[in-house]
């Protein structure tokens, strides 16, 4: 699996190729993926998101995260402000096979979990040798 270049999540990010229509910070969120041999999974920190405003698509080998977050309270005038509110966006090639029918995601507490399966024709198989 290969990916875009990484930028820290708390430094805005341009999203390349992809035009914006909503203004605001654009963030790259931090991610750890790991293989076994039957799925990737990859674990992005999106802190503020709500699972209904994240849009995930696997696309020609492609896997493409995007995420709004909300204002945690629109309608207060902060007197301290340290959390930044915008969206995230990543983009991921998948070098692997994997079973698009079968990808599901999961978000809780701010950490989404995406679980990408790999198609049977690339799991290991262990082949019995007999003796002759």
């Amino acid at each position: 699996m290969t990916e875009q270049p990484n930028k820290a999540a708390k430094d805005p990010a341009p999203a390349k190729g992809a035009e914006r229509t909503r203004g605001g910070a654009l963030f790259q969120p931090r991610v750890d993926i790991f293989e076994t041999d039957r799925e990737l999974t990859l674990v992005a920190d999106v802190p503020g998101v709500r699972p209904e405003d994240i849009e995930l698509r696997y696309e020609n080998g492609e896997l493409l995260l995007r995420a709004k977050v909300q204002p945690r309270h629109p309608d207060r005038r902060p007197l301290l402000a340290e959390y930044e509110v915008g969206d995230f966006y990543r983009a991921f090639s998948i070098d692997e096979s994997i079973d698009s029918t079968k990808i599901e995601g999961e978000c809780k507490n701010g950490v989404l979990t995406v679980h990408l399966p790999k198609t049977e024709a690339r799991q290991p198989r262990q082949i019995n040798v007999k003796v002759s």
